[in-house]
């Protein structure tokens, strides 16, 4: 298991930049490793992809020397332990609402004795032939990165209980399920939803925790950066839509000029 780079600059207070992923494509993640993002978060919650395509995407983040982080769709261990032995350096885990439900996602994720998780040779240990499981438990329980989503009414009254769980690295504040929360859906950027994503974000800050939201454009990533979050990220559907529609635009427009 390789060191997590993103783990590293979080700890010493810098940004890490990443892309969401719900394309089953290890060739997106590649790519996004060439152009030097810190860390894709492949969507196994709102993408199509398996725990086979997900270990194939974690080979392409390996090849590319960027941090694989898979966001789940179900908050129970088993589920967890499947993607992590894929070889995940991280989990990201949604509505977490409570800190009960933050607990559990550290006990799914972490090897005893801080943790549950289950041990066996799976390709994340090397399949047992590279580094003594040992070694590895004690890396792993290290390395990986352990991200919570609050994106509900429950979990913003619960966001400072939340984000005082022992070994939760990150709390990422999803802006666009908690604008339906907050009766704006698909709203992200209203005042009411981006208020409610900054007191978020001021108190799991003072708790030690390092905080997350998106961050599509220069103009938001100022935003955030300008309060101290610290993982940011926006989507790789976004980034073709966008380049897409100037494209198509841009050619449509020309031929009229013709």
């Amino acid at each position: 298991m390789r060191k997590n780079a993103v783990k590293e600059k979080l700890r010493s207070g810098q940004a890490v930049v990443g892309v969401f992923c719900n394309l089953p494509s290890p060739a997106a993640v590649e790519m996004l490793g060439i152009m030097g993002y810190d860390f894709a978060i492949i969507d196994a919650e709102h993408g199509p992809m398996d725990v086979e395509a997900c270990e194939h995407m974690c080979r392409a983040a390996d090849a590319a020397d960027i941090v694989p982080v898979v966001r789940v769709a179900v908050n129970l261990p088993q589920n967890l332990l499947r993607y992590l032995d894929a070889g995940a350096l991280g989990i990201q885990v949604p509505m977490v609402n409570s800190r009960e439900e933050a607990e559990r996602v550290v006990a799914a994720t972490k090897y005893p004795p801080q943790g549950r998780r289950g041990l066996a040779g799976t390709r994340a240990s090397g399949y047992g032939a590279g580094m003594g499981l040992p070694d590895y438990v004690r890396v792993a329980n290290e390395e990986t990165l352990v991200v919570v989503q609050v994106e509900t009414r429950e979990a913003l009254a619960n966001v400072e209980q939340i984000a005082t769980v022992d070994l939760v690295d990150v709390v990422f504040l999803g802006p666009t399920d908690l604008s339906s929360a907050l009766g704006y859906p698909g709203q992200a950027t209203h005042p009411e939803v981006l208020a409610a994503v900054e007191r978020a974000g001021k108190t799991i800050l003072e708790a030690g925790k390092a905080v997350g939201t998106l961050a599509h454009d220069l103009e938001a990533y100022r935003h955030w950066r300008g309060l101290g979050f610290q993982y940011l990220c926006t989507g790789l559907v976004n980034f073709i839509a966008n380049a897409g529609r100037a494209h198509l635009r841009a050619t449509r427009e020309w031929e009229r000029t013709i």
